[in-house]
């Protein structure tokens, strides 16, 4: 089946479905901030499937709410999760009502209220069952292409036996977060092992498209990961932090916010490292910039993106805590004069209200 998953150019480059993160107001940020040069996709966070048929209407209503998106946000695949074919099905037929691009699986979440069900980083432990949960979803929804996001195994690798169960069923694209479930993020992702998987691929006669995941630090950093993987696309997740800016060419944070922004990354040197490295000059993508000629995004600037992100969080997700706003503070508030003494005001904020009145202090006070 034909679908805009064979009208991008190779290598693209996605949004990662990150759970409290990634969710409708920040989103609409990223579009505004980063279109049209990317996303080239974008993932919702990923929502019960079994929640979207069982819930009452309140709760149901609350779900409905992880799935909203805008135009600007096309092509945009709505990520779900069950170990229930039943629910599956029905939660991928009321995707393809909404109107979405596509659908997502999501077979790699480490999350143990998440395993509990059987689903998320589980069903590597179950091929059938996943292997059954794809086909529900393709009867839920035949008009949309379904994909896969996973690991490389539960507690060890297996790449070798996993990948070929989810590529026997013909999926438009396979994620491949290059760790196990029992590594997390402790380790450095192990792209040699993406690579693999693309031969896997290619050997099996498949035309699912391998999308890498995992330590992918910049738009830089991913371009020369695809090259020396051979990935399809590369998908970014927790560069994005503070940083709706992610995928413009042309604009960038400071280099060291940008560098820090994800320290807590395990940086162990790698023979990866030092071959995507040598190839990163070479590459020969039309977005190609540069960090000197990119335009540096100023203070004034990430702060009222950020208070403009807040306010959007306030308005479509009011049922939402608004402490889940606050692991984003960090992220904006950083590498400058004041930076420590406004995110700690930030981070006592309970209302958007209160975020504008620091941020207008400090900028009355620092420009």
């Amino acid at each position: 089946m034909k679908s805009f998953w064979d009208k991008l150019k190779k290598p693209f480059f996605v949004l990662a479905p990150l759970a409290d993160v990634t969710d409708a107001a920040f989103r609409r940020a990223i579009a505004k901030y980063s279109k049209p040069y990317g996303p080239d996709v974008f993932w919702t966070e990923f929502v019960s499937a079994d929640g979207l048929i069982r819930a009452d209407e309140e709760g149901r209503k609350k779900l409905l709410a992880d799935l909203m998106y805008t135009e600007a946000e096309r092509p945009i695949v709505a990520q779900l999760f069950s170990s229930e074919s039943e629910y599956m099905e029905g939660a991928a037929k009321l995707c393809q009502e909404l109107g979405f691009d596509g659908i997502d699986i999501n077979m790699g979440c480490p999350d143990r209220s998440i395993e509990k069900q059987g689903c998320g980083s589980a069903m590597i432990k179950n091929p059938a069952r996943a292997r059954e949960i794809i086909r529900a979803a393709k009867r839920g929804a035949p008009k949309l292409p379904v994909s896969v996001k996973t690991r490389l195994g539960y507690n060890k690798d297996e790449l070798e036996t996993w990948l070929p169960e989810l590529l026997a069923e013909d999926p438009a694209a396979v994620t491949i977060h290059a760790r196990t479930r029992k590594e997390m993020s402790k380790v450095p992702a192990r792209w040699e092992r993406v690579k693999r998987a693309v031969e896997i691929r290619d050997e099996m006669g498949s035309e699912a498209l391998i999308i890498g995941n995992g330590d992918a630090l910049n738009m830089e950093d991913a371009r020369a990961k695809a090259r020396a993987s051979g990935a399809d696309g590369v998908m970014l997740g927790r560069a994005i932090f503070g940083n709706p800016w992610l995928f413009h060419p042309h604009k960038s944070l400071p280099e060291r916010i940008a560098s820090s922004e994800n320290s807590s990354l395990p940086h162990r040197r790698t023979f990866y490292d030092t071959l995507c490295e040598l190839i990163l000059p070479r590459s020969s993508s039309p977005a190609k910039i540069s960090a000197s000629e990119k335009e540096v995004v100023g203070i004034e600037e990430r702060l009222k993106v950020l208070l403009e992100h807040t306010r959007l969080f306030e308005e479509l997700l009011p049922h939402k805590n608004f402490a889940i706003m606050k692991k984003h503070y960090k992220a904006y508030v950083q590498g400058f004069d004041g930076a420590k003494e406004l995110r700690i005001k930030l981070m006592e904020s309970s209302n958007s209200e209160e975020v504008a009145q620091h941020i207008a202090q400090f900028l009355r006070k620092h420009t």
